[in-house]
Formats: C-alpha cells, sequence, structure tokens
C-alpha cells in the first residue's frame, strides 16, 4: 500500500499523455485537444486580471483597517514570498507545460496521494476564491444600483449568517454595533420567512457566476478577448484612483504608520495574500500556450511585478486619504471618495470594480474545471470531468460542475470566512511546490526556456535562522508557557510548528546544500500560515479529511497508474 499510494507519474510520461490527446480507451470521446491561443500578453493580462481584483477592491480595506498605513508593508512580504513561489511554478512549468498546475507537479515530484490531496485543495481553494470573489462583486454591483436609484431589498443582497449574527448582536446589546451591523439587522427583520427561518440570499453573486460560467464554457478565445478588455480597463481605474486620490491624501492619515505594531500588520495577511493568489491561475492554461515553457514563467512574473507595485501605492493612498479605522468596509475605493465628497466619482469607481472583480472569478472559474479534468484524466475523477467539448474544446462538464459548487455556497457565506479559508489552502499549495522543486534532479538551462538559478542555501539559510530566531525570540521563549490555558495556547500552535519545520529546514539546507529560491519559499509560505487561525486549519483539516476518503474509496483503485499495475501483474 505505502509503495502504491506514492506511485508517481514521470514527466516524460505526463508530456507524452498530452501529445496523444489523451485518446485511449479510458477516456472515450477526450481525445480533442484543447485550442493553443495564448501568448505571453495574454498570460500576463490574465494574471494581472487574476490578481488584481477582490483584493484592491475590497480586501484591502480590512487588512488597512488592522494594520493601518504600514499594510503597506504586508503587501511588500507578500509580494516576495508570493515571488519565490512564482520562481517555482515557473520551473514547474517550464518542465511540465501541461494543464492541472500544482496537482501535475506534485504527481511527478511527490507521488499520487501528494498530489490528491493537492488537487484537493486546489479544487477548494478555486471554488472558495470564486465564492470570496462572487461576493465582492455583488458588493460593488449594489452600490452601482443605488447611483441609478435602484433598491434590491436588502435581504436579497448579503448571506444568511451575516444577517443572523448582527440580529443576534443587536438583541444582546453587544458593544460596537456598526452600520454595517445595523444594515445586515435589518436584513433579517424584514425577510420573509417561515418561523424562524429567514430567506437571505445573495442573488448578484448567483446571477453573476452563473454569467462567467457560460462564458468561460464557450471557449478560451472568447474569454481571453473579455479579459484582456476587462483589464485594461480596471488598470486604467485603478491608476485614475491613485492619481487622483494623491490630490486629497492628509499625511497626517499616516501617522503611527504601524498603529497595532507588526502584529497589526499580520492580522490582514489572509485578505492581502487573498489579492495575491491568482497568479497560480495561469498555470492551469499551459496546454492552451502557443510557447509555454517560454511564456508561462514571464506571463507569471510579469503579473505580479506589475500588481505589487499598484497595491503597495493604492494601499498609501487610501490610508492617506481618511484615517485607516475607517476603512472596514466592503467597497474601500468607492467609499474613500464618498468620504471626501467626491460621490459621483464612487459610483463610477463602483462600475469599474464590477468589471475588475467579474474578470476575477473569469480566470478562477477558467482555472478550476482544468483541476477536475486533470484528476479525471489520471482516473482519480470519473471520466465525465476530463470530457472535452467538440465544437468549444472546453472541459465542459467540469466547467457546468464547477459553476454550481460555485454559485450555490455564493449565495449562503460571508466574505471573511471564505477568505482565511482560500489562504491556507493557496499557501498549502505553494509549499508543495516550492517543495516539489527541491525534489526535481537539476537540469542544463535550455535556451528559450525558464531555468531556475541554483543558489547554494549552506550558509545563507542557517544566517537567516539565527536572525529570526534573535527577532521572535520573545515569542518562541512563550510558546514554554504552559499556564496560559489551551483557548490561549492553541493559537501558538501553528508558531511552535514553524519554528520546527524552520529548524529542520535548516538543518537540511546545511547538510544537502538545498537551493535557495525553494527554501525560502517554503520558509515564506510556512511563516505566513501561522498567522491564518486554529479555527481555520480545523476547518481545511477537515476537508482534507472528506478528500482522502473519497481517493481512498474511488481514486486509489481507478487510478490509471494502478490499473496499468494491475495489467502487468496478470501478464506476469
Amino acid at each position: 500500500m505505502a509503495t502504491n499510494i506514492f506511485r508517481k507519474k514521470s514527466v516524460e510520461r505526463i508530456l507524452a499523455d498530452v501529445a496523444s490527446g489523451f485518446s485511449d480507451a479510458d477516456h472515450p470521446g477526450s481525445g480533442s485537444q484543447l485550442k493553443k491561443e495564448l501568448n505571453v500578453r495574454d498570460l500576463t493580462l490574465m494574471g494581472i486580471a487574476a490578481v488584481v481584483g477582490a483584493g484592491i477592491f475590497s480586501t484591502i480595506g480590512e487588512a488597512a483597517f488592522n494594520g493601518g498605513p504600514g499594510v503597506s508593508i504586508l503587501f511588500v512580504i507578500t509580494a516576495i514570498t508570493c515571488g519565490f513561489s512564482a520562481l517555482c511554478y515557473a520551473e514547474f512549468a517550464s518542465r511540465i507545460p501541461v494543464s492541472g498546475s500544482a496537482y501535475t507537479y506534485a504527481y511527478a515530484s511527490f507521488g499520487e496521494l501528494v498530489a490528491w490531496i493537492i488537487g484537493w485543495d486546489l479544487l477548494m481553494e478555486y471554488a472558495i476564491g470564486n465564492i470570496a470573489v462572487a461576493i465582492s462583486w455583488s458588493g460593488y454591483f449594489i452600490n452601482l444600483l443605488e447611483g441609478f436609484h435602484i433598491h434590491m431589498p436588502v435581504y436579497l443582497t448579503m448571506d444568511y449568517f451575516s444577517a443572523y449574527r448582527a440580529h443576534n448582536a443587536i438583541h444582546n446589546h453587544a458593544p460596537a454595533i456598526t452600520n454595517l451591523i445595523k444594515s445586515q439587522a435589518l436584513a433579517w427583520d424584514i425577510a420573509p420567512g417561515i418561523g424562524d427561518f429567514k430567506f437571505i440570499v445573495n442573488i448578484p453573486a448567483l446571477a453573476i457566476v452563473f454569467v462567467i460560467t457560460y462564458l468561460v464554457y464557450i471557449g478560451i478565445r472568447e474569454t481571453k478577448k473579455a479579459t484582456n478588455a476587462m483589464v485594461v480597463l480596471k488598470i486604467a481605474v485603478v491608476l485614475f484612483v491613485i492619481v487622483m486620490g494623491s490630490f486629497y491624501i492628509v499625511p497626517a492619515n499616516w501617522h503611527p504608520f504601524l498603529p497595532n505594531g507588526f502584529t497589526g500588520v499580520m492580522k490582514g495577511v489572509s485578505g492581502v495574500f487573498f489579492a495575491y493568489i491568482g497568479f497560480d491561475a495561469i498555470s492551469t492554461t499551459a496546454e492552451e500556450c502557443k510557447n509555454p515553457q517560454r511564456d508561462l514563467p514571464r506571463g507569471m512574473i510579469y503579473s505580479l511585478i506589475i500588481c505589487t507595485i499598484l497595491y503597495i501605492l493604492i494601499a498609501l493612498v487610501l490610508t492617506g486619504m481618511v484615517n485607516y479605522k475607517e476603512l472596514q468596509v466592503d467597497d474601500p475605493l468607492a467609499f474613500v471618495f464618498i468620504r471626501i465628497g467626491l460621490k459621483n466619482i464612487s459610483y463610477a469607481i463602483s462600475m469599474s470594480a464590477v468589471i475588475a472583480t467579474a474578470s476575477v472569478l473569469l480566470i478562477f472559474q477558467l482555472g478550476q474545471p482544468r483541476i477536475w479534468m486533470s484528476m479525471s484524466r489520471d482516473g482519480l475523477l470519473p471520466k465525465a470531468f476530463s470530457r472535452i467539448h467538440p465544437k468549444y474544446h472546453t472541459p465542459s462538464f467540469a466547467t457546468i460542475v464547477t459553476g454550481f459548487v460555485v454559485a450555490v455556497p455564493a449565495l449562503f457565506l460571508n466574505l471573511t470566512e471564505v477568505t482565511d479559508l482560500c489562504s491556507i489552502g493557496t499557501l498549502f499549495a505553494f509549499v508543495l511546490v516550492c517543495g516539489g522543486v527541491l525534489m526535481l534532479p537539476r537540469e542544463e538551462a535550455i535556451k528559450g526556456r525558464f531555468h531556475l538559478p541554483y543558489i547554494n542555501s549552506q550558509y545563507i539559510v542557517p544566517v537567516l535562522f539565527i536572525i529570526g530566531v534573535a527577532t521572535f525570540y520573545h515569542q518562541i521563549i512563550a510558546l514554554a508557557d504552559y499556564t496560559i490555558g489551551w483557548e490561549l495556547y492553541k493559537e501558538k500552535l501553528p508558531v511552535f510548528l514553524f519554528f520546527i519545520l524552520a529548524t529542520a529546514l535548516t538543518v537540511l539546507s546545511f547538510n544537502k546544500k538545498l537551493s535557495l529560491i525553494p527554501v525560502l519559499g517554503l520558509l515564506s509560505c510556512l511563516y505566513l500560515m501561522t498567522d491564518l487561525g486554529y479555527k481555520n486549519w480545523i476547518r481545511f483539516l477537515a476537508w482534507l479529511v472528506v478528500g482522502l476518503i473519497i481517493y481512498f474509496t474511488y481514486g486509489y483503485k481507478n487510478s490509471i497508474l494502478a490499473k496499468e499495475a494491475d495489467g502487468l501483474k496478470a501478464k506476469q
């Protein structure tokens, strides 16, 4: 069993399967290949489309509320973390230019069980990310309708549980009742229902998912055209906010720069990291790239650099225009202009945000079906998921399933819960990709392909480890305090686990002379994971347990590699 569950799919086998179009007995009707439509410009714009969206138009407000103007530092930290991971993705994309992203990379480096785990994780990451974007889109769409004096019933514009909690907070006279809580409680009070059950759903979120799913269903060319147009528009809007907002900056709003210290800055890690996760969605389009081994890495890196600059500037402008304490809103870019009396501009921004967040949803909805498809090709999911539409050349069944998987939860969930869970899933994927690169045999650079440079980490990582221990000495010592009780101690467990893993990586780096960039990617991702909360980890682990049950009851027996092994045994 132990050997079988870690069976690997060689890089040569993966590439040969794609070249043959998977036209075999186990995949009837799946011989049609995906269209090769994308170049480096398209990939860069797709990366920007995926990254500049819900993060810059929504979650940046919550992050700024926690970290103050210093949240711009968190964007730099997160960009560096994503940069290391992006380079590792680029190395894999150059060697294995096929759909499947981290799932396919894990199959080649770690084996089938880990590949399943990361594939299952990616399904959650993309689904939760799509849900979050749909919810964010709904908020801006409602604000846009208000600009045209169109008022939707409030109970049709939010999730059930937020309204329920707000109702209880008002009823129990909880402190710090905000206008947002009052609005949510009003939805509960006026919503139709039967007894204690209220009809409260987010209809706009449902509608946008169905529209985007249809667009993704009918083809990559149409998706590309729509994405490119939306990206140009939203970059123009972001630049407008930066330039226009700079005239209304009050320098006093930047003081103090770190009102809640570095701890406050790190509270925004899930929202800020959520803003960056889109760049890995580019790797799922590998089979639709004209020159994936050259263009995929460039598209990832170019988009990451452009988006980081935009994020830092927008964070400084927002926190300069209004006090950071006012930014805990769903639509911070529109809010700051309302706050300074430019209401008409806020409506224009809401219109742009509607388009911008739709483009993010478009890229995420494009990525998830291709994960389903790759897992199905390997026999780990039913064959229907790898079916390619004869006319549109898209994974049709997987696209439809993705639409329903995203649309239904978007009716009921809220933004904070889904961004935290999505960030854990993404960081987990990044950890496995960085670790997978360390397990790949070194290759010589080939002209026209991306090649991750080797930098010996033997002495650099131990020095960084010593600096880290000295910097966080008090936190490390606090881990030994068992008198604080389980409720407080459990929140420190992630830090404790990070310290153990960082120690192990430092020793391995010294003894094995590991490549520096993947090691730094591992360490930075693992560190960010420590700030995502104990409850989110429990939810994430529960999701993985469900996935393992499905693997051992279906995927393990139906794996293409398992069937081939059984066939060889039968012949012997």
